[in-house]
């Protein structure tokens, strides 16, 4: 089983998809990479020699991934909340901060609904 930047890569599937199980790897990312190291894009992750298993891990420890990539978005939002930004302030309020409407949809933002208690009607 190959491990690149602590995630164990899973072995049935081809290198090409592999690799983006690495949070930052996209699959742009995956066959840039690949194409640099003349590794097929249809080797299953099993099938990996060692010597090529350790190619791909240096290769993709130069790019950012995993935890310090994770640090630096996190940053990143911080800074836009300190600084008061737009942004930072939809992001404190848990809103979608790229101009999307929030009358409707924005649920996956907002998170579940809240049901708010309607006026009780007075009974004669």
């Amino acid at each position: 089983m190959a491990r690149i930047s602590g995630i164990d890569l899973p072995k049935n599937k081809r290198i090409e998809v592999g690799l983006t199980y690495v949070f930052g790897i996209g699959l742009t990312t995956s066959q840039k990479i690949l194409t640099a190291l003349a590794i097929d894009f249809n080797t299953r992750v099993k099938n990996l020699s060692e010597d090529e298993i350790v190619k791909l891990r240096d290769a993709v420890n130069e790019h950012p991934n995993e935890g310090d990539l994770r640090r630096k978005i996190n940053q990143d939002i911080r800074r836009l909340g300190e600084i008061n930004s737009f942004r930072g302030s939809r992001h404190r309020k848990k809103l979608p901060c790229r101009g999307q409407r929030t009358h409707t949809n924005a649920r996956t933002k907002k998170g579940k609904r809240i049901a708010v208690a309607g006026k009780k009607k007075v009974t004669k």
